[in-house]
């Protein structure tokens, strides 16, 4: 058994087909194959069921599946850990970014990041809370990018910023001409991204429909699964809904407006990882050019490593605890 043998395993698993777990590999579909069946030689067991369309596990190829896939990881750890010993800052970071962040965070400090080192390579990875974590304890990712606490003991954090919440209306919405607009008075005709979104969950807690009961009726037949899409459905007439503060800026043209929100809300964006991740010098530079690059694009305050503790509210979107 080698490393490469349980290369082509995984290949197989996630590929389901022979020809595109060997494209996958950079090798012949022959090769792929032969070794498979060495494999299964060496163990004495069958891991595969084979059919003319497709490819599946055995209950005991699933088994051996997980090992392999951790031996797999170990081995990157311990790759990771060699190019460290030799460089920190040298080598790809693997950053996983939510959704509702990735698109106005990233345009900001990529270029930067790429300017302050070079030899650092993003490899971005956008999806949401829970798959990120996943891809942590996995080894797929080095660090990520949240906006709600990860609830995991060996996960560790810190915050980068707070970042406002906006309301956005449509310019002909009932509360456009207001300077500030309280979070109960959008419960009405709130519209939010799919349930378990963590930006959803932020929305509701912050109008007072933690509960989806005051949702708008059309939430649950227009179902928009990008924030874009839902600032499109608001400048139609739609209702309202909160978007974060970096998403400002893409508002442009669209013939609605933002206004800030009495109660103050807001997202706590935190940089999680590994405990043992062997680079934290790359993190902290993370971390610098993050903090540097939004120097005068959030409110004043919201950068600050130590925020001032404020009044409770009713308002649970200052520290959510759902994961989306």
């Amino acid at each position: 058994m080698n490393l490469q043998d349980f290369k082509y395993l995984v290949a197989l698993a996630e590929q389901r087909h022979f020809g595109r777990a060997a494209d996958a590999c950079n090798v012949s579909q022959p090769t792929l194959s032969s070794q498979i069946r060495k494999l299964e030689d060496t163990l004495g067991v069958r891991l595969l069921e084979r059919t003319n369309k497709r490819v599946e596990l055995t209950p005991v190829g699933r088994k051996i599946l997980q090992h392999a896939q951790q031996a797999l990881a170990q081995a990157r750890e311990m790759e990771t850990v060699a190019q460290a010993a030799r460089d920190p800052l040298v080598g790809p970071l693997k950053l996983g970014v939510i959704p509702t962040l990735a698109p106005y965070l990233m345009p900001i400090i990529l270029k930067p990041l790429r300017a302050a080192c070079p030899t650092m390579p993003i490899q971005l990875w956008e999806d949401q809370t829970r798959m990120l974590i996943e891809g942590l304890r996995s080894h797929r990712l080095d660090a990520a990018l949240l906006a709600t606490p990860a609830d995991a003991p060996e996960i560790t954090e810190i915050e980068l910023f707070r970042e406002p919440l906006l309301a956005v209306l449509s310019a002909d919405h009932r509360l456009a001409d207001a300077k500030s607009v309280r979070e109960e008075d959008l419960a009405d005709d709130l519209l939010v991204l799919p349930e378990g979104n963590c930006l959803a969950d932020q929305a509701l807690a912050a109008c007072g429909s933690a509960n989806g009961l005051a949702r708008n009726p059309l939430q649950s037949s227009m179902q928009a699964a990008t924030l874009e899409t839902l600032v499109h459905l608001v400048a139609a007439g739609y209702g309202a809904t909160l978007i974060p503060w970096l998403a400002k800026d893409s508002l442009s043209g669209l013939g609605i407006v933002a206004r800030t929100l009495a109660g103050k809300s807001f997202r706590s964006i935190r940089l999680v990882s590994r405990p043992g991740f062997p680079r934290p010098q790359a993190l902290r530079l993370l971390e610098k050019i993050i903090r540097r690059e939004l120097k005068g694009r959030l409110p004043s305050g919201c950068l600050d490593p130590s925020p001032p503790v404020e009044k409770p509210s009713r308002n649970p979107a200052r520290n959510p605890k759902k994961a989306g």
